[in-house]
C-alpha cells in the first residue's frame, strides 16, 4: 500500500536539515514560512488517500482451487519480456517462488517490494508469488472444523504443480528455487529442507528462522503459545487497513487479517515444531543432498542473531552458503535492497544447475 495525491512529495524535515548554517531573516518571512508549513502540512493530511500499488509490466495474477486448503487461492506470477511471442514457444525458464511476510499477501514482493523489476531484469526467469495467509507455510496438527490449513502441501504439491502444468517451466530441482522475508524467509528454509529433491537454492531475507525452535521450546515448558488479545486502537488500525487492503487480496473468504489466520493449532507436540525448525532439520538432509543456502538481514534487524546463528552453524559443519548483512532494519526498504541481491544470486545458481554457464 502507498499514499500519495497529485505527486506530493513532503520532504520538509530533509530541507530544514541540508540548512545547518546560522541565517538571519526577517519575522515577517519566518512568519510566512510557518504558515505555508502549516498550510501544505494540512493539505496533505486532508487529501492523502492509500492507492493500490501499480501492476509491474509481465505481472499475471491466477485464481485456482487448492485441495490442500479447499479453498480458491490467487498467486502473482511474473514471465518473461518475450515469454509468449512465437518464436520462444519451445523455451522453459527457471522458476523462483518467493514467500511473503506475517500479516502480507500475496501482492507485496512483487508490486510493492521490486520483485517483479528484477525478474524481469534477469529476463529468463519466472517468479511466481504464493499467498500463504498467516499459516507460516506448515501443515497444521489439527483444524477447526470448516477448514483445511495444509499450507505447506498447498506451495510444494498446488501452487508448484499447478504453475509447472500451465507455464512453461524447467520442472525439476534444477530449475526450481524458493526464498522469502520474515516468516516467508522461515517457510523457504523449511519447506526446502523437508523437500531437498524439489528446490536447488533456498534463501531468506531477514528470516525468523527460530519460530519453530521457539514453539517447540515452548511446548516442552508447557508455556501457553496463543496469541495475546489485541487492545482496541490496535483492532481499529488492523481493521482500517483490512478495508482497503482485503480489496486488494480479493480472495472470497481469505482477504481479512481475520479469515487470513489459521483456526487450529499448528503444532501439537515439541516433535511436531522439531519436524519444521531449520536448525534440526540442517542435520538430517546429507551433506550431497543440502541446496544452495543464501541468508541476509540488516544490521538493525532483531532477527539478525537468527541469520548469524544459522550462519555460525553452516560454517561449522562446512556447509557451502551466502550470506550478506547491511545497514536496515525489518522494513521495507531494506527488502527492496536486499531482493536484488538474493535473486541475482539464486538465479544465478539455477543457471548454472541448468547448465547455461560455461
Amino acid at each position: 500500500m502507498c499514499c500519495k495525491k497529485n505527486a506530493i512529495n513532503l520532504n520538509i524535515i530533509s530541507v530544514f536539515e541540508n540548512f545547518m548554517m546560522p541565517v538571519r531573516v526577517s519575522l515577517l518571512v519566518f512568519l510566512s514560512l510557518i504558515v505555508w508549513c502549516n498550510s501544505l502540512a494540512a493539505q496533505v493530511n486532508e487529501e492523502l488517500q492509500p492507492i493500490a500499488a501499480p501492476i509491474p509490466p509481465g505481472m499475471e495474477t491466477v485464481e485456482f482451487f487448492s485441495p490442500a486448503v479447499d479453498r480458491m487461492m490467487k498467486f502473482d506470477v511474473v514471465v518473461p519480456a518475450d515469454y509468449y511471442e512465437s518464436e520462444k514457444s519451445e523455451t522453459r525458464y527457471p522458476v523462483l517462488y518467493l514467500l511473503h511476510g506475517y500479516m502480507q499477501n500475496y501482492t507485496v514482493w512483487g508490486r510493492n517490494l521490486t520483485a517483479a523489476f528484477y525478474a524481469r531484469n534477469l529476463q529468463n526467469l519466472i517468479l511466481v508469488l504464493p499467498d500463504g495467509g498467516n499459516s507460516w507455510y506448515i501443515n497444521y496438527a489439527s483444524s477447526e472444523v470448516g477448514q483445511k490449513n495444509n499450507w505447506e502441501d498447498h506451495i510444494v504439491e498446488d501452487v508448484i504443480g499447478f504453475v509447472d502444468s500451465n507455464y512453461r517451466t524447467e520442472a525439476r530441482r534444477e530449475g526450481r528455487a524458493v526464498s522469502g522475508l520474515s516468516m516467508g524467509g522461515f517457510g523457504a528454509y523449511a519447506l526446502g529442507l523437508r523437500h531437498p529433491d524439489m528446490f536447488v537454492s533456498i534463501g531468506s531475507t531477514s528470516g525468523a528462522l527460530s519460530y519453530a525452535r521457539k514453539a517447540a521450546a515452548a511446548l516442552e515448558a508447557g508455556i501457553d503459545r496463543q496469541d495475546r488479545a489485541l487492545d482496541v486502537a490496535q483492532q481499529q488500525r488492523i481493521a482500517a487497513a483490512d478495508e482497503f487492503i482485503s480489496g486488494i487480496i480479493d480472495i472470497p473468504g481469505f482477504s481479512t487479517q481475520v479469515e487470513r489466520t489459521p483456526n487450529g493449532i499448528d503444532f501439537e507436540n515439541a516433535a511436531q515444531a522439531l519436524a519444521y525448525d531449520p536448525f534440526a532439520i540442517i542435520y538430517t538432509v546429507p551433506k550431497s543432498s543440502i541446496p544452495h543456502l543464501y541468508l541476509d538481514s540488516g544490521t538493525e534487524d532483531g532477527l539478525i542473531e537468527e541469520a548469524r546463528e544459522l550462519a555460525g552453524v553452516l560454517m561449522l559443519n562446512n556447509v557451502p552458503f551466502d550470506y550478506m548483512q547491511s545497514r536496515g532494519n525489518h522494513n521495507s526498504e531494506y527488502w527492496r535492497r536486499s531482493i536484488g541481491h538474493m535473486m541475482t544470486i539464486q538465479h544465478e545458481v539455477m543457471a548454472r544447475a541448468l547448465g547455461n554457464r560455461p
